[in-house]
Order: C-alpha cells, then sequence, then structure tokens
C-alpha cells in the first residue's frame, strides 16, 4: 500500500481542488494501477473514493549550467474524488 502512493501532489490547482471540488492529487508508482490507487487511498486515509482518475506526465527537458540538457523522470499522477463528507487533512498525518 505504502508502496503504491509516493505522496500528495501539492500544487496551486490541486489545494484549490481540494476546497472547492473534494478532490485530491497523489504522486503514485508508475506500474500502479487504478485499482491498487484506490484500496491504497482508501486504506491509509479511511475514506471512500468516488472517482479516480491516473495520467502519466512526461519529463520535461532542462538545461544545465553548462549547456547540457538532461531530462527529468516521467512520473504518474492520480487525482481522487471523494465522496461527499469524506476529505483528507494532510496537516493531521504524520
Amino acid at each position: 500500500m505504502y508502496t503504491v502512493i509516493i505522496g500528495p501532489h501539492v500544487s496551486e490547482k490541486t489545494t484549490l481542488m481540494g476546497e472547492n471540488d473534494n478532490q485530491y492529487a497523489f504522486r503514485v508508482a508508475k506500474d500502479a494501477t487504478k485499482l491498487e490507487i484506490k484500496e491504497a487511498v482508501e486504506s491509509i486515509f479511511n475514506v471512500v473514493v468516488d472517482d479516480l482518475q491516473v495520467l502519466n506526465v512526461k519529463g520535461k527537458v532542462k538545461k544545465n549550467v553548462n549547456g547540457r540538457t538532461r531530462r527529468k523522470l516521467s512520473w504518474k499522477k492520480a487525482y481522487v474524488r471523494l465522496e461527499t463528507g469524506h476529505e483528507i487533512d494532510f496537516a493531521d498525518i504524520g
């Protein structure tokens, strides 16, 4: 379970989604399936998942100080919508 979810993905967009739409974003393992992600979120946070969307984020090409190009790693993101009445408070965890 803890190997499926790497951590929450916090940005301005995901913060607004959490406040308004009861939807949260997580970085997940690249080989994780929707069912594994759903079970992991439900068991770790004790919530009920209503909807789940998964997408692969391509790694960007960045220039180094020396002018060399490096590619950032690709990763997988999951948007999890919870049923009404459930919420995740990341401030209380850990």
